[in-house]
């Protein structure tokens, strides 16, 4: 074994002693918290009062901002910007990759005497102007039409970020062509949210309320997310350019004990954990929880809940700060679904509700639910968006990475369905019967039968972890959304499904005739609630039996992402868009190719990298250790030994052997195939063709990759191993 040798480079490593951490003394939370934005208070400050005032109309109402208060804005943020190191600023945006977008300007204007001066206008708050051509459209833009626009979008905070040494003053954007038309995921976001909060007003006014001016969604988004040591990470080729690894033999240990989840946090992941709360707590990120997860080296972070656009905003910076502060302590951050096999994979659990501008949350039971009949309607219209419009949620999770992890037994199933309780559900049928009273509704509190501890409170419901749409007591979790991705997608189709739900079961209220609101909901509601009960499961939604019976109800089930861009199309499916206005038909069709295309190109990626890996990396060293194998069984072919025995060193050579042969067939195989989907028209055709053809292949190889990593001689083994990743 050479001296350069990786395998050397890994036991050195693992062998070594952990570097001696510096300790960092950061300002209480307190004083920390929105350090680095530009917010009310700092506006408030620096404003003058009727400006600020005309600010605070458009984040609390929509009111356009006028040119003369948008130059009076942007000088107070340069001056800030400026005092606190800042050169340069940017509109952030977020087009159709999935992940942000910024270009760089200086702050920087030349004069006519030949010196420069800082400037920073309205105009150039308000508008920016990146080329459009080079980011997905769907056909939307082309090289030869490239205008696109960025457009401050003044309900999210701008706020300073650092690289190295310098500070950027970044302003969240939208981000349009020159029709008019969405290129990214913000601009169909607050549409969504401009949708439901019109119909849920709706409702509210129905019930006599005339006093809320809004209704808002807001979100907790939970993040899941792996750590290892960068090290290894730069060792792994596949890890580095797809974020999953392609080949990898199960650990001996893995998650099978449970001692990792909840697991005291090692000093470094400490270390890490808490200088990361520092950089979202300074851009008013609220992030509260953290902990170890199931899968070895896994863990969560969670924020608190916040606006809806604020929540994608913050998701999206969150993942960026988790990137670049692991690289500080040596570590390499894991977002992909599924970037181990035989663990857990990551996901993002999209905690929602909403809420109106006098702080009521519109999912808030009450003590007594089936008389809160305001609560019904919004019960009942969030079972019809999932059930009727179970679809564009579907696609609103659709992704290569996510194809792993859903269905498996860490992850919520691909059929979606609503779980709310067996208390809840009870309501639901004596509301459909016209008998729900105090009995259906039961409290109370759990003695744990500890002398010293008081009787504790006992939730109305229970968790159940298998739901991909679960009722948590005030708001629903939906679970099926992976861990890189975006939560605009998701959050864009279930706003837009519930406000269709809302629209339609207002209409009928506003139909019945009853100028009494309750019993206007006591004749429209069984309706719904009877049509819509199937999506109610309360089971487990891993056991083999809830596929059939999920089927015998009715309800979808795209296992993959493949099957469901397909429906995108579907007439249901673009009225639940183009409906309330959240898409136009020529959006919503440019993102089905988007998302067609990211499906292939991610596929390609892997298998080009197992292409790589497989001739280059793999099956040298498996022909290696034939060769050396091969000579040990000539070597001792003449020596005597029982006419009976098997001879190992002819078991092995066989056993490696039989790998290396599968492996160098199959990778003639793929060679073969990838060159002829490559030239296969149509990104359906092409999508198809990476999910039945060159991703069942890879399975195979790294089946027979697999195997050889067990068998191969551990001093030549090129790539780190699970163990290694995994067990720090």
């Amino acid at each position: 074994m050479s001296s350069d040798s990786p395998r050397r480079a890994i036991r050195a490593h693992m062998a070594a002693k952990p570097p001696v951490l510096p300790v960092s003394v950061s300002p209480p939370p307190a004083e920390l918290f929105g350090r680095d934005l530009f917010n009310l208070k700092l506006m408030r400050e620096r404003l003058p009062k009727s400006v600020y005032e005309r600010l605070l109309s458009t984040i609390d109402n929509d009111a356009p901002i006028s040119p003369a208060d948008a130059d009076v804005i942007a000088s107070a943020m340069k001056d800030w910007a400026i005092e606190r190191g800042a050169s340069h600023y940017t509109h952030w945006f977020q087009p159709l990759t999935g992940v942000t977008a910024e270009k760089h300007d200086a702050f920087l204007t030349p004069t006519s005497h030949g010196d420069i001066i800082n400037e920073f206008s309205g105009k150039m708050l308000v508008k920016g102007e990146p080329d459009a051509s080079s980011f997905p459209s769907g056909g939307i833009r082309s090289t030869f039409e490239a205008r696109g626009y960025t457009a401050w979008d003044p309900t999210s905070p701008a706020f300073l970020l650092k690289s190295g040494d310098r500070l950027t003053l970044y302003v969240p954007s939208i981000f349009v062509s020159h029709t008019g038309e969405a290129l990214d995921a913000k601009t169909p976001l607050l549409r969504s949210q401009a949708a439901v909060s019109k119909q849920a007003i709706r409702v509210l006014r129905f019930f006599g309320n005339d006093r809320v001016t809004r209704v808002r969604a807001n979100v907790g988004p939970e993040q899941e997310y792996f750590l290892i040591d960068r090290r290894l990470y730069n060792l792994r080729p596949d890890l580095i350019m797809s974020g999953r690894t392609v080949f990898g033999a199960p650990a001996p240990k893995g998650q099978e004990l449970e001692d990792h989840y909840f697991g005291a946090i090692s000093p470094k992941i400490l270390a890490f954990m808490t200088e990361a709360e520092n950089r979202l707590w300074a851009l008013g990120i609220p992030a509260r929880t953290r902990h170890n997860e199931v899968a070895p080296a896994q863990f969560e972070l969670a924020p608190l809940y916040e606006n809806i656009n604020l929540a994608v905003d913050h998701n999206m910076l969150l993942l960026k700060i988790l990137r670049e502060t692991a690289a500080e302590f040596g570590l390499a951050c894991l977002l992909h679904e599924k970037p181990f096999a035989g663990v857990n994979g990551s996901g993002k659990h999209n905690n929602w509700s909403l809420a109106d501008n006098e702080g009521q949350n519109l999912f808030d039971p009450g003590p007594a639910p089936w008389a809160n009949s305001q609560f019904m309607v919004f019960l009942a219209a969030v079972l019809r968006a999932v059930h009727k419009y179970a679809i564009p949620l579907r696609i609103g999770v659709t992704g290569a990475g996510n194809d792993f992890r859903l269905g498996a037994n860490e992850a919520p199933p691909a059929i979606l369905s609503v779980f709310l309780g067996d208390q809840l559900t009870d309501v639901i049928k004596a509301f459909i019967d016209n008998k729900a009273d105090a009995e259906t509704w039961r409290g109370g509190a759990m003695a744990p039968g500890v002398s010293a501890m008081a009787p504790l409170a006992r939730d109305i419901t229970d968790r159940n972890r298998t739901s991909p749409f679960a009722f948590t007591g005030n708001k629903f979790e939906f679970r099926a959304v992976g861990s890189s991705q975006s939560i605009a997608p998701p959050n864009i189709a279930l706003n837009a499904a519930v406000a269709c739900a809302l629209d339609d079961i207002c209409s009928e209220l506003e139909k019945s005739g009853e100028s009494d609101p309750q019993k206007a909901a006591h004749k429209v509601l069984p309706k719904f609630f009877q049509e819509h009960l199937p999506v109610v499961f309360n089971g487990n939604n891993y056991a083999p039996e809830w596929e059939e019976e999920a089927k015998n109800r009715g309800l979808w089930n795209l296992k993959d992402s493949v099957a469901a861009l397909t429906h995108y199309s579907d007439p249901e499916v673009k009225d639940v868009f183009i409906r309330p206005g959240v898409l136009t038909e020529r959006e919503l069709l440019a993102r089905q190719e988007v998302l067609y295309e990211n499906y292939v190109k991610v596929v390609h990626v892997e298998t080009k990298l197992v292409q790589s890996l497989g001739w280059s990396v793999i099956l040298p060293v498996a022909l290696t250790t034939l060769k050396k194998a091969a000579d040990l069984v000539k070597a001792v072919a003449d020596l005597p030994s029982p006419a009976a025995a098997v001879k190992p060193e002819e078991r092995y050579y066989k056993k490696v052997y039989a790998h290396t042969a599968a492996l160098t067939a199959l990778l003639e195989e793929l060679d073969q195939k990838h060159i002829e989907l490559d030239a296969t028209e149509g990104y359906l055709k092409k999508a198809e063709g990476a999910r039945d053809i060159l991703l069942p292949l890879l399975a195979k190889i790294r089946v027979e990759v697999d195997a050889l990593e067990l068998a191969v001689d551990d001093n030549i083994w090129p790539l780190p191993k699970y163990g290694e990743m995994l067990w720090q």
